[in-house]
């Protein structure tokens, strides 16, 4: 991943210096069981242990070169271990395959980095809830289709999407544990040469689980539903994003990315005050769903295994990770600093000349007795006329002015169905139900 859209913790996760270690690590505990066992002597898994307690640095370098003979980085890896270790090296990797090395430190490795996620999704979730309780009696006009619908307000907007990132949470948390699984059992997966007891204790020591059978390879599909919910997450970033870019609109600018001093948004037109942050989102959420599609394609492999997920997992691994850590802190930082301009908001929701109160006159009438047809055509014939003139009309006056209306209610009963509060009788309920307070 490019630097610039990576943040170090996360980063650090896909060094090769932390896979390496966790290797190690893998290695070490294994040959501690194993020793448990009586396959091998104690005194291995010390002289390990003993080395990894000098801090050594990783000579990435050396296995680097190592590899570039051997073109086998797990067997590059031993070998450097066992020039720093000795001869009780020769003990690493009893009865185990590449792949247990491998599928396990990765298992780690997203284990580690859906931690950082979550923390991210946190984040996020303190800055939408924020500012939905600030906005929470805020009116704006809803819009569908992009068209002015009914009002609603700034702050419902925002709870929708705090319990949209809300389900993303649990989402991952359940990819996590899914893809937090321990395969230590060699060649085919019989384990025919190591015991599952040293598979159960790496996983312990590790804080995995046990895959419960692996053909040599953990099954892909537990990667497959890792990597689509990373997609679903990337989803609702771009969702959240792709509203405040519309509001930010000059037509519209009800809300807009902080403009920080000494920012320029053209190097053409200094009056430009662009949306970049939000559009920068929206790449990057197309980026993190791309990487779906190969997740998905990696679970039919050739029998017990073959190494076609090797290259694709080496790229999307680190990839989507780090670009969904990058996303989810930009866009916590744009929610968290968003202008938001209730005086436009207010005058756009009055912009159309009151059609936004349209089904309330529509229910009205029905409830006085007319047709629900005849009450439609009435409220339509008149909203038309007020659509026509681009909101010079007033619809109130000519509903009021209207005798097939007034037949069935007096303005004052149709001045009473312009009530913008009515629309905001429920936001209690809505909130309770999205915050639980």
């Amino acid at each position: 991943m490019i630097p610039r859209y990576s943040r170090p913790a996360m980063a650090d996760i896909w060094s090769p210096e932390s896979r390496f270690r966790i290797w190690f690590e893998i290695e070490a505990h294994a040959t501690e069981a194993l020793a448990d066992l009586c396959v091998v002597p104690a005194s291995a898994a010390k002289a390990l242990w003993d080395w990894w307690a000098t801090e050594p640095a990783i000579d990435v370098a050396a296995i680097d070169a190592i590899e570039a003979v051997t073109k086998h980085d797990v067997i590059a890896f031993l070998t450097w271990v066992a020039e720093q270790v000795g001869d009780e090296a020769r003990f690493m990797h009893q009865g185990m395959t590449s792949s247990d090395v491998l599928d396990t430190c990765l298992a780690v490795q997203l284990a580690r980095a859906s931690d950082l996620l979550l923390a991210d999704l946190d984040q996020l979730l303190a800055a939408i809830k924020r500012r939905a309780v600030e906005h929470k009696l805020t009116p704006t006009i809803g819009r569908s289709h992009g068209i002015h619908a009914e009002p609603v307000t700034f702050g419902l907007k925002l709870a929708q999407a705090y319990a949209e990132f809300s389900r993303c949470r649990a989402r991952l948390v359940a990819a996590r544990a899914e893809i937090a699984t321990c395969a230590i059992s060699g060649a085919v997966g019989t384990f025919a040469n190591i015991h599952p007891a040293v598979e159960a204790h790496v996983a312990a020591k590790l804080g995995l689980a046990v895959e419960p059978v692996s053909t040599q390879v953990i099954p892909r599909d537990r990667h497959a539903m890792f990597f689509a919910t990373l997609g679903v997450i990337a989803g609702s970033i771009e969702r959240l994003a792709t509203e405040v870019r519309h509001l930010q609109r000059t037509e519209v600018l009800e809300a807009e990315e902080y403009f920080s001093p000494g920012q320029k948004g053209s190097s053409a037109m200094p009056h430009k005050r662009n949306p970049v942050l939000t559009e920068n989102l929206t790449g990057l959420a197309r980026m993190v769903r791309g990487y779906v599609t190969p997740a998905l394609e990696n679970v039919a492999l050739w029998h017990e295994r073959d190494i076609s997920h090797s290259s694709v997992e080496r790229y999307i691994a680190p990839d989507a990770t780090i670009t969904l850590d990058f996303a989810l802190a930009r866009l916590t930082g744009v929610i968290d600093k968003l202008v938001v301009y209730p005086e436009r908001m207010a005058r756009n929701l009055d912009r159309m000349g009151g059609l936004v109160h349209s089904q309330r006159v529509l229910l009205a009438l029905t409830q006085a007795g007319v047709s629900r047809e005849d009450a439609y055509r009435l409220v339509q014939r008149n909203a038309m006329k007020v659509w026509e003139s681009d909101g010079a009309l007033s619809l109130l006056e000519l509903l009021q002015a209207d005798p097939e209306v007034t037949a069935a209610l007096s303005p004052e009963e149709i001045a009473a169905r312009f009530d913008l509060g009515y629309h905001f009788a429920q936001v209690d309920t809505i909130f309770a139900r999205v915050f639980g307070d």
